[in-house]
């Protein structure tokens, strides 16, 4: 049985931040919805089976060892991305339906999201700590 990675490098999460970015931007200039498809079935399979095939190819094009980068912890990678895949989802669903406003406020979201997260600042990262925080404070008093 193979062991999943506690981290991943770097340039693999910029490289999946970058994808769901530039699919957003094309759905919206091409208005072919179906392009949200890409990053959506990635991060669903890499949040669910470990397996982001975004991920995969980018790592063909890593220069150095994989350890030797900045590592992102995986499990929050996958917290990430099962966000984003919710974003993904409901834009590709709202733009399927004909309800442009539901599939331009999901996919504003996720594309806001991983701009930002390309910046610097990851949103889903900061959501994920205050809901540990939320349920620490809960169970301290609870006690």
């Amino acid at each position: 049985m193979t062991e999943k990675p506690l981290s991943i490098p770097r340039p693999l999460v910029r490289t999946n931040q970058w994808t769901i970015f530039l699919s957003v931007v094309l759905t919206w200039v091409t208005g072919q919805y179906v392009i949200l498809l890409i990053p959506l079935i990635s991060n669903v399979l890499g949040f669910t089976i470990g397996f982001n095939p975004i991920m995969r190819v980018a790592k063909l094009f890593l220069r150095k060892n994989p350890k030797d980068y900045i590592p992102e912890e995986a499990g929050q990678q996958r917290f990430n991305s099962s966000i984003a895949s919710i974003c993904l989802a409901g834009g590709f669903i709202g733009f399927g339906v004909g309800w442009g406003v539901v599939g331009y406020a999901f996919t504003i979201m996720v594309a806001v999201a991983s701009f930002i997260a390309i910046l610097g600042f990851c949103i889903g990262c900061f959501i994920h700590f205050q809901w540990n925080q939320y349920k620490y404070r809960r169970r301290q008093n609870s006690c």
